[in-house]
C-alpha cells in the first residue's frame, strides 16, 4: 500500500529557501535536486551538485537549503508498507546522482496527475510509478561502481538509440571512448551482447517501425530519418531484422 500525502514537481523556491525539520516526518519523504543543493549529512552541511535524490525514512532529521539564486526540486511525502521501499538499498538521508534526471522528473508528473485523478486504478497506478522511479534510482545508485570506461560504454549505448540518424561509425566511436576500434568492437559486445554497429543498426530499426506505424511518413522519408543513405540498403537490413520488407511490416500492423 502507497498513500501519498504530497506531491510536487519544479517546485521553486527563492534564494532564501530553507528546509529544516530536525525530527522528521512521520512519513517518506524523496527528493529531486534541478539545481544546486547544501545537504545536511554527517554532521555537516555538503553542497551537492543538480540532479540528486534523497530519500528519508519516517522520522529522521531533514534539512535542506537553496545555495544559488533559485531552488528547484520535485519531491514526494508518501506512506507505505511496500518491501520495495522498506528494505530498498538505497541509502537514507545521504543524496546520490541520478543518471537520468529527465526520466525521473517525468514520473513526478505522471505521479501529480495520478494523485489528483481519481482514476478507478489511481492506487495501482500509482504503485507502479512510484516502484518504476524507485527502479530507476536504484540504476543511478548502482552505476557510481562502474568503472570510467563502464560509464563511457552506457553513454554511449544511450546515444546510440537517442540518435539512431547520426553517421555512426567504429572509427568516431572508439576515439570518442579514446580506445583502440578492436577493443571497443571486443568490450562492447562482452558488456551488452551485441556489437556497437549491431546496436546502431538495431537503434535504426526500432526507429523504423515506429515510423513505419505512423501512415503519414513515406518509405523515403523513415530512410532518411533513420540514417540510411539510400533505400535499398534500408530495406535489406529491415528485412533481415524483422523477416519482413518495410511495406510488409506497415501493412501488418494495420491488422
Amino acid at each position: 500500500m502507497i498513500k501519498i500525502k504530497y506531491v510536487e514537481y519544479d517546485a521553486r523556491h527563492k534564494e532564501n529557501f530553507v528546509f529544516d525539520v530536525p525530527e522528521g516526518h512521520n512519513c517518506w519523504l524523496l527528493v529531486t535536486t534541478q539545481t544546486p543543493t547544501i545537504f545536511y549529512v554527517n554532521n555537516e552541511y555538503r553542497q551537492y551538485p543538480p540532479n540528486c535524490a534523497v530519500l528519508y525514512k519516517p522520522n529522521q532529521k531533514i534539512y535542506y537549503r537553496a545555495c544559488e539564486n533559485q531552488y528547484i526540486n520535485d519531491w514526494i511525502r508518501f506512506e507505505t508498507d511496500e518491501p520495495f521501499i522498506i528494505n530498498s538499498p538505497l541509502p537514507t538521508g545521504v543524496p546520490f546522482n541520478i543518471r537520468d534526471n529527465s526520466y525521473c522528473h517525468m514520473l513526478f508528473k505522471l505521479l501529480v496527475t495520478e494523485h489528483i485523478l481519481n482514476n478507478s486504478f489511481k492506487n495501482s497506478s500509482i504503485n507502479y510509478l512510484l516502484r518504476l522511479l524507485f527502479n530507476k534510482l536504484l540504476e543511478s545508485f548502482d552505476y557510481k561502481d562502474l568503472n570510467e570506461l563502464d560509464k563511457k560504454l552506457y553513454k554511449l549505448k544511450q546515444e546510440i538509440y537517442q540518435h539512431p540518424d547520426r553517421n555512426w561509425n567504429v572509427k568516431d566511436m572508439s576515439t570518442k571512448l579514446n580506445v583502440s576500434m578492436g577493443y571497443l568492437e571486443s568490450i562492447y559486445k562482452k558488456t551488452f551482447g551485441v556489437t556497437c554497429i549491431e546496436d546502431v543498426i538495431n537503434s535504426r530499426i526500432n526507429l523504423a517501425k515506429e515510423y513505419l506505424s505512423n501512415q503519414q511518413y513515406t518509405i523515403n522519408e523513415i530512410t532518411s530519418i533513420c540514417g540510411y543513405n539510400n533505400v535499398e540498403h534500408f530495406y535489406r537490413q529491415f528485412k533481415k531484422i524483422t523477416g519482413m520488407t518495410p511495406n510488409q511490416y506497415r501493412n501488418a500492423d494495420k491488422k
